[in-house]
Formats: C-alpha cells, sequence, structure tokens
C-alpha cells in the first residue's frame, strides 16, 4: 500500500475513536473517497514516470544501411552505447534497460547482419570488422553523440576498440563483457577457427559446424556450468534459428574469417591500456567454454590495479545471474563516471551475456 494511504488509515483510526456513529460513517465516506483520489493520483505519477522510460525500437540509414536500435533513459543521462556479441543483438541487452534506463541513455544497435538492422548480402557489403565499426561510429555520428560510455560484449569489443581508438575523445568509459584482448585468451576450442583463418576453403565446413551448430550455440550459453536447470533453452533455440535464416552462415562466415584481424590488433590494444593505466574491473564467468580462464588476469597484466572478480553459478558465456551484474552497474558506475570526469578513462569489465 502506497504510504499516503496508510498515514491516510492511521489518522481516520485514531479520530473515529472520539466520534459518535453517524459521524463516523460519513468520515469513512470521506476516507473512501480521499483513498480513490489518491490512489489514482499516485497510480498516475507512477504510469507517467514509466512512460518516460519505455524503451523504444527504432531504426536509422546509415551508409545506405538500415540500422535497427533500442533507446531509452534521460537524454540528458550519461549515454551508454551497448555493443552485442555473437551471434546476438541488442536484444541482449533487455534486462539491463529494464533496470538502468531511470539513470542513463541507453542506445543498443544491432550490427549490418545482425538482429532487426539490414542484412546486406556479402557481395555488395564487406564483412569486416572494420566496416562494422565505421558504421557503428557513422550511426552515433547520425544520432549526435558526441560523447558516450561503450559496452562491449564480445564481438562488441572489436567493434567498440577500434571506435576508441579513432576518437579516444568521444569515449567517457569503456565496460568490457567477455571481449578478449589477448591472443592466449582464445580458448582450445578456436583450434579449429585458427585453422579456418590459415586455410579457409579447407576448413570452411568445420567452422561452421564449430561456431554455427546447435551444439555450440547451446555450449556459448551453459559451459560447462551442471546447473543446467538455471539456462532457460529458448535462448539458444532462438539463436539458432536465427543463425539459419537465409544468408547468415555466409555472412557469419565471412566476418569470422575477419576475426584473425582482431587478434593482430591486440597489441595495440594492450599498448593502450598499458598506457593510459584506466580503471579496470574484471567479472569473469567461471563456466565459460568460449575463451581461456585466464583472460582476466591478463587484463590486471595491463592494469596492475584492476579488481578481477570470478562468478560462478550461472555465469558461463552467458552471465544468468544478471542481478548481480546490474548491481555492480548501480552501485559502481557513479563513482567510476565521476573519476573518468576529472582524473582518467575508466574501464569496466564484463564476462557473460546478459538476459
Amino acid at each position: 500500500m502506497p504510504v499516503e494511504l496508510e498515514v491516510i488509515f492511521e489518522i481516520t483510526d485514531q479520530v473515529e475513536a472520539f466520534m459518535p456513529q453517524p459521524q463516523r460513517m460519513v468520515r469513512v465516506l470521506t476516507v473512501l473517497m480521499v483513498m480513490f483520489a489518491t490512489s489514482a493520483g499516485l497510480y498516475a505519477r507512477k504510469g507517467q514516470e514509466a512512460m518516460k522510460h519505455l524503451v523504444l525500437y527504432r531504426t536509422v540509414k546509415v551508409n545506405g544501411v538500415s540500422i535497427f536500435y533500442r533507446e531509452a533513459g534521460p537524454q540528458n543521462a550519461p549515454t551508454l552505447l551497448l555493443l552485442h556479441g555473437l551471434p546476438s543483438s541488442s536484444r541482449m541487452f533487455e534486462s539491463l534497460f529494464a533496470r538502468l534506463s531511470d539513470k542513463y541513455h541507453l542506445v543498443a544497435p544491432d550490427y549490418p547482419g545482425f538482429g532487426h538492422s539490414d542484412w546486406p548480402d556479402p557481395k555488395d557489403f564487406a564483412y569486416t570488422f572494420d566496416h562494422i565499426a565505421q558504421v557503428i561510429e557513422n550511426f552515433t555520428e547520425i544520432l549526435g553523440m558526441s560523447r558516450y560510455t561503450l559496452y562491449m560484449q564480445d564481438y562488441g569489443g572489436p567493434v567498440g576498440f577500434r571506435m576508441t581508438l579513432a576518437h579516444p575523445e568521444r569515449v567517457v568509459a569503456l565496460i568490457v563483457q567477455d571481449a578478449v584482448a589477448h591472443n592466449e585468451g582464445l580458448g582450445a576450442n578456436w583450434t579449429t577457427r585458427r585453422a579456418f583463418w590459415a586455410d579457409r576453403a579447407g576448413h570452411e565446413e568445420a567452422l561452421r559446424n564449430n561456431l554455427l551448430s546447435l551444439a555450440a550455440t547451446r555450449t556459448r550459453h551453459v559451459g560447462d556450468d551442471p546447473d543446467v536447470e538455471l539456462y532457460d533453452p529458448d535462448l539458444w533455440s532462438d539463436e539458432f534459428a536465427f543463425l539459419n535464416s537465409p544468408g547468415q552462415a555466409q555472412i557469419q562466415s565471412d566476418l569470422f574469417y575477419d576475426y584473425r584481424t582482431n587478434v593482430e590488433a591486440y597489441p595495440k590494444w594492450q599498448a593502450w591500456m598499458q598506457k593510459t593505466q584506466p580503471e579496470l574491473l574484471v567479472i569473469w564467468g567461471k563456466h565459460d567454454l568460449s575463451f581461456d580462464a585466464g583472460e582476466p588476469e591478463r587484463y590486471r597484466r595491463d592494469v596492475p590495479n584492476a579488481e578481477v572478480h570470478v562468478l560462478d553459478a550461472g555465469t558461463s558465456h552467458w552471465i544468468r545471474k544478471q542481478m548481480r551484474l546490474q548491481l555492480w552497474l548501480v552501485n559502481l558506475w557513479p563513482r567510476t563516471l565521476n573519476k573518468s570526469r576529472h582524473q582518467r578513462r575508466s574501464v569496466i569489465v564484463f564476462s557473460g551475456n546478459v538476459f
């Protein structure tokens, strides 16, 4: 019950004890009318507050390509640009939109070839990380986003690091969630993928099975977590259906073939972190099989003052304990943002997807 109504009840109880019966009836009717008016006002205000932070689903043309994006939160709040991974879309950030849009201006685009954005034919559109980074950079310019924090998950890392090194003056801070920045961070299941980079024609079929099959899609969610009941199978079923849409196999194969350029760029990203010594928080999913478990400590090697946290239950490549992640953001972000404004650029690192 709203506190305003509780106060009305308390005052009424105290006054009624001294009133004759007819006056008590009049008082009760009056209180009921006040309660009704008060409740209507309270819920109307709550509805208006909710309306302010509705998630909007929009599209914008960028270099001739329709880019879909989610947007929520006050325009004058700190802006968070959220970059998704493979084979996700901006949908992966739904829970963060629900919990953070009262404090932040949230913008999450789908890359070309992903989600609800256009899927240009690979014959006409180069699916490379350089190209996607350029499209997303142009996307921010069209939306007038001159200052923002980058939230980078998985593929969002290669896209975001490119954007950061190209225009560091635009980036207030970095949040890195399960995005590798060291060659050693690519785990044992990358053997087939490295062979694909060395000889695409000879390993195309093996790569697609290793990266795009139902088993691989499920493993990205569950990892080696024995508590499989923590994971909703609809998530990997939906992703597998997306990966089997016409044209997707070629798009994803082309983009993943270009992933080798990320490995070549890792030393540049590491040098940037070593030079700037940003604040760094690493949260890693214990059951993540997509990347090597030692990657969080490699970030600390670049930034000795980094905080490192490895989460356990429900934290494979896709974090299930969404509340823990959101509490980290809500509790730590204001402090980090203030430091980034007055001292130096900040970086927060998370591992695992968010649903």
